[in-house]
C-alpha cells in the first residue's frame, strides 16, 4: 500500500515536471514552434475547402497551391495597402498622444493638482552634482517595427509553406495512422478520433475566421460612414483583434477612440466611432458566434482568459492570437480521450454537459474511406 502511494506521488511529480518542461521549451523555442503551430492551424482552417475540392475531382496538391496562394495574396495585399499608413501612425504616435491629451485636458484637469504637487516635491529634493546620469539610447519606434515586421514575415512564410505541404498530403496521415495499429478495433478507434478532432477543429477555425472577416467588413463600413480616415485599416484591425476574446474588442475600441478624438473637433461626435465598434463586436460576441458555432465548442470564460494571458506572456501578441484556437484543439483532444474528459468538461461552458453524440453527429464524424496499401484493404470507422 505504501509502495503504491509512493509510486503515485512520483507519477504526479513527473507530470508536473513534464508540464514545466513543456512551457519552458515553448518559451525558449518560440521562433521554431510559432510558425509550425500557425501552419497546422492554417491547414486545419482550409482543410474543409480542400476536401470539398477533392470531392469534385481536384487533386489535393492543386487545391493546396490554390488555397495557400490565395491566402498569401490576401495577406500581401493587406500589408501593401496598410503598411504606409500604419508606419506613419507609428512615427507620429507621440504627436497623436499629445493631441488626445490636449483635447481631453478638461477630463484630466482634476489630476493636475496631484501632478504639480509631485513636481514640487521632486524640485525640493537636493541633487548631488557628483552623480552623473547615464542615458542609454533606445532603438527608435521605426527600428523596432521593422524588426517585428521582418520576424513576422519569416514566420508567415514558413507557416504558409508548411500548410501547403499538409494540405497537399491529402489522406497520407490517415494511411500512416491505419498502418500504425495491428488490430481492426484499434484502426477504427484511432481513425474515428483523429477525424472527429480534425472535423470539429477545422469547422471552428473556418467559421470563426469567416465571422471575423465579416466583422471586419462591417467595422470598415461603419468607420467609412462615420468619416474616420482609412476605414479599411480598421476593418483589418478588427479582423485580427477579434481573435483575442475580450481583450481584442477593448483594444480596438481604445485605438478607434484615440484616432477619432484626433480626427474630429467635436468630442461628442468623436465617441460615435468607438461606440459603433463596440456595438458591432458585442453583437458578434453575444449573438452571431454562439448561433453559428453552437454549444459544442463554447469555452469556459475563465479558461479562455487565462489561456490568452498565458500564451501572451509566452509568445507576445502572436501567442495571444493563437491562444484560443490552441485551446479549442486541446479541448477537442481532451473530449475524445477517456482519461482527459474531466479536463475537457472543465474547459467547456457552463451550459455544456457531457453527453453522448446523437445520430447526426455520429454520421458527420465518420471518416472517409482511407486506403492503406501496406495493409491491403480500405478502412473506415463505420465498418
Amino acid at each position: 500500500m505504501k509502495r503504491a502511494t509512493h509510486l503515485e506521488a512520483i507519477r504526479r511529480s513527473l507530470n508536473l515536471l513534464t508540464l514545466i518542461a513543456v512551457f519552458a521549451t515553448c518559451f525558449v523555442a518560440k521562433d521554431l514552434l510559432l510558425p509550425v503551430m500557425l501552419g497546422f492551424l492554417m491547414a486545419l482552417t482550409l482543410s474543409p475547402l480542400s476536401r470539398g475540392m477533392a470531392r469534385i475531382g481536384i487533386p489535393h496538391w492543386v487545391s493546396a497551391v490554390g488555397l495557400i496562394g490565395v491566402t498569401a495574396m490576401i495577406i500581401g495585399l493587406a500589408i501593401y495597402f496598410s503598411a504606409g499608413t500604419v508606419s506613419t501612425w507609428m512615427a507620429s504616435a507621440g504627436d497623436i498622444g499629445g493631441e488626445v491629451q490636449s483635447k481631453l485636458s478638461e477630463v484630466f484637469s482634476r489630476f493636475e493638482s496631484v501632478r504639480q504637487a509631485g513636481a514640487e516635491v521632486a524640485s525640493i529634493a537636493p541633487g548631488d552634482p557628483a552623480v552623473q546620469q547615464v542615458v542609454v539610447q533606445q532603438p527608435t519606434l521605426i527600428d523596432s517595427a521593422m524588426g517585428v515586421v521582418s520576424s513576422a514575415g519569416a514566420t508567415l512564410a514558413v507557416a504558409l509553406v508548411l500548410a501547403s505541404f499538409l494540405l497537399a498530403s491529402g489522406n497520407m496521415f490517415y494511411v500512416k495512422l491505419v498502418q500504425s495499429f495491428q488490430t481492426m478495433t484499434g484502426k477504427k478507434r484511432a481513425l474515428s478520433i483523429v477525424y472527429d478532432i480534425e472535423r470539429r477543429v477545422s469547422r471552428y477555425l473556418l467559421t470563426i475566421t469567416l465571422i471575423n472577416a465579416s466583422l471586419g467588413v462591417c467595422v470598415g463600413i461603419a468607420m467609412y460612414v462615420v468619416g474616420l480616415p482609412y476605414p479599411y485599416i480598421w476593418g483589418m484591425a478588427a479582423f485580427l483583434l477579434n481573435f483575442l476574446p475580450y481583450i481584442g474588442a477593448l483594444t480596438g475600441v481604445a485605438l478607434v477612440a484615440a484616432l477619432s478624438i484626433v480626427t474630429f473637433d467635436n468630442l461628442y461626435y468623436a465617441l460615435v466611432a468607438p461606440a459603433a465598434y463596440m456595438t458591432l463586436t458585442s453583437i458578434e460576441g453575444n449573438f452571431v458566434t454562439p448561433t453559428l458555432l453552437g454549444r459544442r465548442l463554447e469555452l469556459n470564460t475563465v479558461a479562455v482568459f487565462l489561456t490568452v494571458v498565458l500564451w501572451g506572456w509566452l509568445w507576445g501578441i502572436a501567442g495571444a492570437l493563437v491562444a484560443v484556437p490552441f485551446l479549442v484543439v486541446f479541448k477537442v483532444v481532451a473530449d475524445n480521450i477517456d482519461s482527459m474528459q474531466i479536463i475537457g468538461n472543465f474547459l467547456g461552458s457552463a451550459d455544456e454537459a457531457p453527453a453522448e453524440k446523437d445520430d447526426e453527429e455520429e454520421e458527420a464524424a465518420e471518416p472517409p474511406v482511407v486506403t492503406a496499401p501496406a495493409v491491403g484493404f480500405p478502412t473506415t470507422a463505420a465498418e
